[in-house]
């Protein structure tokens, strides 16, 4: 609950302009791109510095107010929802660019900055940032880490975690602290830096970042392969990688998701096929004509029953928009669209996508299954509608089962998309009681009044009894 005196102390730190507790302003910052889930903040505030969130976080924390961090509102996990109430913080103010260092490769930001702006400043200077999530075009970096975000190059070159050199943080008692630097090496005390990335706002707010920087790659070359058959689609990954190949990206789409890009993108995309593999290599250009030709061979090899290269970058691109618009055109069906994640070792695609299209027609739902199949990561998409509860009962049942599944298989409940509020009940399924434990010692060392993002990560009932119980 935030007093009229409480507001007026947070005005004192940040401005009347920059303080807002109006209906209004609490309805925008209710929600994030998680379906069927809302809930008003106090109020929202936006510092200008770390200093200043250092001020009202001290307040937070003495009064016991709830806060919640928040970039551009993409989570799909439920994790930038304010469903404790509280104060959304806003980094609009902290959006800065503040130095791209080429001696030492590296690039130092603000959280607010948006991912696709801060990657194109770096490739004018012929450098290059792998970390690509589709939804770079509107997300921060703040958000980007806490997140610890993938995308479709992470197969090759990582996630955000593997480029985030140093970090300075707010802790939940206003003190500031700084991790890692500019470094090749450093093993002074626990790696802070590590911790801090993925961690959902739950330990910590992050008010700058040091991320590595690697030189542009000389060339790249992305191929598309059809398959009439999902297992011989799934064999192809995995002889590739067999063979020491790591392309950039190996990115999968099921037959029903096809479908739906080609009628929102129209670039001429195959609808009569089972699965398509989108692969693409970078690098040296004698390497990479060598690696593609090779690709080429073991797709044939495993029944492709066509594959095809862009012919230009300008095709290229249209290949890796159309996947990267999946969400969007899968948007377009129905009026809610629960997008999910779940990884298994890269072996176990089709045995995945397989449990996937049985379960949904257990359930009678439409699920449409696409992702990241060089990483194991799957991205299964219902299209649906909150206003139907038996068929989101259906739904939930469904994606329950899915996350079983994907634990039975190796793998886990979430890959990229982080475990907010909608995961938090099968986190013990992947880490078990004693794993949860661990974690609740580290989030109650580091915030013992639960300000920071409460009800996140750590769920009050967990999926794995409610399945005992059953």
């Amino acid at each position: 609950m935030i007093t009229k005196d409480i507001a007026q102390k947070f005005i004192a730190i940040v401005g009347t302009e920059n303080f807002d507790d109006s209906k209004a302003e609490r309805l925008v910052y209710s929600y994030d791109a998680t379906p069927n889930l809302q809930s008003l903040p106090d109020a929202v505030i936006s510092p200008r510095t770390a200093k200043e969130v250092s001020e009202v976080v001290k307040i937070c924390n003495a009064f016991n107010i709830p806060i919640v961090p928040r970039g551009s509102g993409t989570n799909l996990c439920g994790g930038t929802c304010p469903t404790n109430g509280g104060l959304v913080i806003l980094f609009r103010h902290l959006n800065k660019i503040l130095e791209i260092d080429e001696e030492n490769l590296t690039i130092t930001v603000q959280p607010g900055v948006i991912t696709l702006d801060m990657i194109n400043e770096i490739e004018a200077k012929g450098l290059f940032y792998p970390p690509d999530p589709s939804s770079m075009k509107i997300s921060t970096i703040g958000g980007n880490i806490n997140e610890n975000s993938g995308g479709l190059r992470g197969l090759k070159y990582g996630v955000t975690r593997d480029y985030v050199i140093a970090l300075e943080i707010v802790l939940a008692n206003g003190d500031i602290i700084r991790t890692g630097g500019k470094l090749a090496k450093d093993v002074a005390g626990y790696d802070f830096t590590r911790l801090f990335v993925g961690s959902e706002g739950t330990l910590g707010i992050i008010t700058e970042a040091t991320l590595k920087l690697i030189p542009m790659p000389e060339t790249k070359k992305t191929m598309l392969a059809l398959y009439d058959s999902l297992e011989d689609a799934a064999k192809t990954v995995s002889k590739i990688i067999a063979n020491k190949i790591i392309p950039t990206s190996l990115e999968f789409m099921d037959q029903p998701t096809l479908e739906v890009v080609e009628n929102f993108a129209q670039i001429g995309l195959p609808t009569d096929v089972k699965a398509v593999l989108l692969i693409e290599q970078d690098g040296p250009e004698a390497v990479v004509n060598k690696d593609i030709e090779l690709i080429k061979t073991i797709c044939l090899q495993e029944k492709c029953i066509s594959v095809s290269i862009a012919k230009s970058e300008e095709e290229a691109i249209a290949l890796r928009t159309a996947r990267r618009s999946a969400l969007s055109a899968l948007a377009q069906l129905r009026p809610t669209t629960i997008l999910e994640d779940a990884t298994v070792p890269r072996s176990k695609i089709a045995d995945m996508v397989n449990a996937i299209n049985l379960i949904a027609e257990k359930y009678n739902v439409k699920i449409c299954t696409f992702g990241h199949a060089g990483d194991g990561n799957l991205h299964p998409t219902c299209p649906t509608d909150a206003r139907d509860h038996d068929e989101m009962e259906r739904v939930e049942m469904a994606f329950a089962e899915i996350f079983e599944k994907a634990i039975e298989l190796g793998g886990t409940i979430t890959g990229e998309h982080g475990v907010g509020i909608v995961k938090a009940p099968y986190l013990e399924l992947k880490l078990g009681k004693e794993g949860i434990a661990a974690m609740l010692a580290v989030k109650t060392a580091l915030d013992p009044n639960n300000i920071m993002n409460p009800g996140k990560v750590f769920a009050k009932d967990s999926r794995k009894r409610m399945l005992v119980s059953k």
